[in-house]
């Protein structure tokens, strides 16, 4: 397909999203339980809402699959390219009142995330890959600048990691580097601070589902970052139940231990 004018669409749904999920945040909101007992509340639903209707507006035959309809969890109908939306990643910040939820928009192709945007609307990062395939970071009214991974010093890592999913294996798997800082972080963000240079590796040795990193990871991709499976190779999308395996993402240039 044609990805021209994708990154646009992606950026205006993101920032309206972002927007309505605000208005929700000012108020005295009340999260719900969903099946798997994760939260949800009126601010996923309005931006599932606002998204979904504008990409079937402007791509009317590419399939979207978002977490908060589950009549969309079929890989069959999917097919080959189509839209992967998280409307509130970080959904327990959300309700906590933490800043690190985002509104997350991607395209996969062939099992690949192609095209991508990131917002935080409580912090004001917005971050996105555009038609040359590159990646960019916008923060409040400042010019949207190009980003790029880190020159990692492999004898002085940056690591970041889930702020509500750490456990002892993420910090027996950090301590096989050498770490020179450690920050949490949550949601999309840890792929986002790997692309902007912010950090250098970011672990994850917990359940996390296709829509929980897809835009993400193209941000990263674009910036030049990786992310690897597990058992190794790329991670890919489009997979049965759209569950990943674990992951480890990191700055082009770390030497990674897969070996665990």
């Amino acid at each position: 397909m044609s990805l021209s004018g994708v990154n646009d669409v992606f950026v205006a749904l993101a920032r309206e999203a972002g927007a309505a999920i605000m208005d929700v945040y000012a108020t005295d909101f009340e999260a719900q339980a969903k099946d798997d007992a994760s939260p949800v509340t009126e601010a996923d639903l309005a931006a599932d809402r606002i998204i979904t209707a504008g990409l079937q507006r402007a791509f009317p035959d590419i399939p979207v699959v978002t977490e908060e309809q589950a009549e969309s969890h079929d890989v069959a109908a999917a097919g080959r390219s189509f839209f992967l939306v998280d409307p509130l990643d970080g959904t327990k910040e959300f309700v906590k009142r933490g800043g690190d939820f985002t509104v997350n928009i991607a395209l996969i192709e062939d099992g690949v995330p192609v095209r991508g945007v990131v917002f935080a609307p409580a912090l004001d990062r917005l971050f996105w890959t555009d038609d040359a395939g590159t990646a960019w970071l916008q923060e409040g009214s400042d010019t949207a600048r190009h980003i790029r991974v880190a020159s990692p010093d492999n004898a002085a890592l940056n690591v970041v990691a889930s702020k509500s999913h750490r456990d002892a294996a993420t910090d027996a798997y950090i301590a096989r580097y050498a770490v020179a800082d450690f920050k949490s972080a949550g949601s999309s963000l840890k792929f986002c601070l790997l692309a902007a240079g912010e950090a250098d590796l970011y672990p994850r040795l917990g359940r996390t589902m296709e829509w929980d990193t897809a835009a993400g990871h193209a941000v990263l991709r674009a910036a030049g970052g990786h992310v690897d499976a597990w058992e190794g190779g790329p991670l890919h999308y489009g997979k049965s139940g759209f569950e990943n395996p674990f992951f480890i993402a990191y700055s082009d240039g770390v030497t990674v231990h897969s070996d665990a």
